[in-house]
This record gives structure tokens, sequence and C-alpha cells, in this order.
């Protein structure tokens, strides 16, 4: 009951047409992440807490930057979270911060300069320890225009109220969100791997609850193939996967034709919800289930 008004009172009553207002929404993740789910938030605690007792396992298996299975660990909405990642550039920051020494990771960030020879120093390295390599990630996601660390990425120009390379880096704010991260970081396992072998491995497993955000490359869509390095994904298997699992999930996809053709051939429910992306511009996406009833209140 405690989680139920503690999510009415900071949103509301929650509105699928109305876009959620992101500065209300807790920010946990280190990372400025291309399709980042912030907004989503509200959605998933409303869906968490309508379930019947709280869930034994949260598995996130395209997790990126990991806004929505940080949220569910730290305010404790299931007894543990699992989240997945192919890529190793994000990959290492998860590693360091889950398994590494965070505090070091966490006091790199606050004592770093942020000047154009220091940045090509870090980022033109080669680096053996996952602390570094977590560290050259969070600064190539930080300095890279729209945060896309995949190859080809350009770095900030003029940046946010001209501070150029300086304007997407918050030292303190970063360095406390890895301090928080690892002071609960006993409820969460992190694998580098295939999200959908995660999913199969699981889904015998009806204490499992599954928080499925892939990338959106179905019917051509471009935007997975120019933001992630692992973009390509078999979007029919990973339905056909959803299909047998025993727990619940959700899923969210591009609002488009032919990823409501394949919801509906696997018998999956449908609602449009509207959200802002990174350039402030209004837009919809898919929340796919078994059930959407707990939309309704």
């Amino acid at each position: 009951m405690e989680i139920r008004d503690f999510q009415l009172r900071l949103f509301g009553s929650l509105d699928t047409k109305r876009v959620v207002n992101v500065a209300s929404v807790n920010q946990y993740s280190p990372f400025r992440y291309p399709g980042g789910k912030t907004w989503l938030v509200p959605f998933v605690i409303q869906w968490l807490i309508s379930q019947p007792k709280r869930p034994m396992e949260f598995i996130e298996p395209f997790a990126g930057g990991a806004i929505i299975g940080l949220t569910v660990a730290i305010e404790g909405l299931a007894q543990h979270v699992t989240l997945v990642e192919i890529d190793e550039q994000v990959a290492a920051v998860w590693k360091a911060i889950i398994y590494g020494d965070y505090r070091w990771l966490a006091e790199r960030i606050a004592n770093f300069e942020v000047t154009q020879d220091n940045i090509e120093v870090v980022l033109s390295n080669t680096y053996t320890s996952i602390e570094e390599k977590a560290f050259q990630t969070i600064l190539r996601n930080r300095v890279n225009r729209g945060g896309i660390l995949a190859p080809g990425a350009g770095k900030i120009k003029t940046g946010e109220n001209g501070k150029g390379l300086k304007s997407r880096w918050y030292p303190q704010t970063l360095r406390n969100r890895i301090l928080k991260i690892g002071e609960v970081r006993e409820r969460i396992t992190f694998i580098e791997g295939d999200g959908l072998q995660i999913l199969e491995q699981n889904a015998t497993r009806p204490d499992v609850v599954y928080f499925i955000d892939p990338p959106y490359t179905v019917a051509g869509k471009k935007a997975g193939t120019r933001l992630y390095t692992y973009f390509e994904i078999d979007h029919e298997k990973l339905f056909a996967i959803a299909k047998t699992l025993q727990g619940e999930f959700l899923m969210t996809y591009d609002n488009v034709t032919a990823v409501k053709e394949i919801a509906e051939q696997h018998g999956f429910v449908m609602e449009v919800i509207s959200m802002k992306n990174t350039h402030n511009r209004e837009m919809t996406e898919l929340l796919i289930g078994r059930s959407l009833e707990w939309l309704s209140g």
C-alpha cells in the first residue's frame, strides 16, 4: 500500500494521452541513453504494484541505460533485478558498478577536468581495467551528440547554453547516481549477453516479470541502426518467446503497423502511450502485454 500511495502522490492518475513530466521522475541512470524510458517509469510502477505480490525477480533483457531496472531495484519494487546488455561499452559500466570498484568510478568522474585534450586522451586510449573502460564509456556518452555510442557518432559542438562539451557533464550528479546504485547492488545481477537467450532460459519461471524494450528496427525503422552498435534483432522470434513466458511481461515498441500485426498474431493487447523524444517532440509508442487492464486503475 505504501508503494501505491507513493506512486499516486508522485504521478496522480495516469493518462496514456498525456505526456509524463519526466522532471517528476527520479533519475538513477548515469547514461544519456537514446531511446531511454524515463517517461515510462510511472507506468511501470503502476504495472508492478498491480501484480498480486511483489515479483521475485525483474528481468530487463535489453537494459541499455537501465532507468527502468534501476528504479525497480532502488525503490524495492521486486526482490531482485537482472539487467542484460550485449553492448560491451555499456556492459563495462554495469560491470564496474555492480561488481567492480564503483566508488573509484564515481570519484574519477567527480575529479575529471573536461577539456578537449583530456577528452581525446581518454577516448583514444585502450584500457584493460573494467573501471577505466566504464569511465571511458560514460565520458563518450556524455560528450557525443544525443549520447550515442555507436560508431560514427559526432561530439557536441555548441551544446546547452553554449557550454559545448561540458553541457552534458554533471560530475556531482553522476557521482551521486553511481553511489546510489552501488548502495543497492546486492539486489542487482548484470549479465553481458543476448537478451533473447536470457528470456528463453527463464521462460518457465512464473515468479519473474519482464520489461522488454528492444531496439526499434521493425519495418525498416532506421533509428535503431543509427543509435546502437547492436541493433539487429529477430523481432518475430522475440514475440514468439514472449508468448511462452510463464511470468508477466510488459513490452514497449515503436508505434508502427508491422509491430501491431505481430502483436495481434500472438494474441497480445496494445495501448498507445504519448511521450516526448530527446528533441522534445511529442510522439507515441506502444505498450504491449497479455493484459493492460492495470492502465485503467
